[in-house]
């Protein structure tokens, strides 16, 4: 990749990684990108962001397209987690003046993984840096999805620095969102909403209301696209996401099978619920990485499991999948557990007390006897 002209003085200079297949538990065929922005204020250099750690080499040499790394003066440091953060330490070697503006939350986590005992400019909601042409305004986003997270908008050009927000884990050919295609990118951007904003959706309402001040006309998450094009249509997704609307003719079934008693079952139910009328979404965990469901889970409203018992519990692709979707907390649900007999059944047991928990609606279902 190379440094990619955004607006006049402004440019991404990001790195590319078309080859990552699992992003801490979920899973990315589409591969990824891990975007960082130069901008050039006369003889002010600000970088927004930095990279993950291995793609240092490509990160400056972007940078050196522009201007020479040890030229940069100001590193906003929208979030600390280290596909955002990792170059840190090599450009501290190379500018050991670097003024660094972040977050409490997000000076404490640059201690904490580098070792670094410098000090940085802590912002708070409603801060300004005026750096000579351009204004740089902050808002803290603590939980969307880290606790040290903040968004950066430059007011002069009307952007929007919105780290994870609005992101999608896609290493495309496309730079903004209308080359992408509306289908394509909203596709991605549920899928990556339901893997890492979903357990979110109080502090993202929040967010987006505070936001709402701001006139964006581009936005420059930190993952995937920039988008230009459907902003608005991404907001008004953003916000259904948020307040956890589902659609009431929207079915996910989930299963695994040892037999094909829990496949035939997912069949006969598939189609009992297409007979009523309802969009249903299958997924098999045999062939399907648990995190590729999550997407189809942000907005469906009747969510069904089945597995059958092995060796007196789940089959062990059912109970990873249940695992990280009780971590992302999907609320206000209707679950159906499901699943054949086995020697002692307790895979349906385990599926129901997980839907419990997570404070859904659980249907009940007729008891047979199915073997694996």
């Amino acid at each position: 990749m190379s440094a990619i002209k955004i607006r006049d003085n402004i440019y991404a200079v990001g790195a590319r990684d078309p080859e990552v297949r699992i992003f801490h538990g979920y899973a990315t065929p589409f591969g990824a990108t891990y975007n960082a922005y130069l901008i050039i204020d006369g003889d002010k250099h600000i970088l927004v962001d930095n990279v993950k750690a291995a793609f240092t080499e490509e990160f400056f040499q972007n940078i050196e397209e522009i201007c020479p790394v040890e030229s940069l003066d100001i590193l906003i440091q929208n979030h600390i987690e280290p596909d955002h953060s990792g170059s840190f330490p090599e450009l501290l070697k190379h500018c050991p003046n670097l003024e660094i503006y972040c977050t409490a939350g997000a000076q404490k986590g640059l201690k904490a993984y580098y070792g670094w005992e410098g000090a940085c400019h802590l912002v708070k909601a409603g801060e300004t840096l005026n750096t000579g042409a351009y204004t740089f305004a902050f808002m803290p986003a603590p939980m969307v999805h880290w606790p040290d997270s903040m968004l950066t908008y430059l007011q002069e050009e009307k952007i929007l620095f919105s780290n994870d927000a609005f992101g999608q884990h896609i290493c495309s050919d496309a730079l903004y969102d209308d080359e992408l295609g509306e289908e394509r990118l909203f596709e991605r951007a549920i899928d990556y909403y339901g893997n890492i904003v979903l357990p979110f959706g109080v502090q993202v309402s929040k967010l987006l209301e505070a936001a709402s001040a701001w006139e964006i006309e581009l936005i420059c998450p930190s993952h995937g696209v920039m988008l230009r094009k459907y902003i608005g249509e991404m907001v008004a997704a953003y916000l259904r996401w948020a307040k956890n609307e589902t659609d009431p003719n929207k079915v996910v079934m989930v299963y695994d099978s040892m037999w094909g008693s829990t496949e035939e079952m997912t069949r006969k139910i598939c189609a009992e619920f297409e007979a009523e009328g309802k969009q249903v979404h299958v997924h098999s965990l045999r062939d399907e990485h648990y995190s590729a469901v999550m997407g189809d889970i942000v907005d469906a409203h009747t969510i069904c499991v089945g597995a059958s018992t092995l060796n007196n519990t789940l089959m062990p692709t059912v109970a990873a999948f249940l695992a990280y979707m009780k971590g992302l907390k999907p609320k206000g649900r209707v679950g159906l557990p499901y699943g054949s007999y086995g020697w002692s059944g307790e895979a349906t047991k385990e599926v129901c007390e997980v839907m419990e928990k997570l404070g859904w609606e659980v249907l009940p279902i007729r008891k047979q006897v199915y073997r694996g």
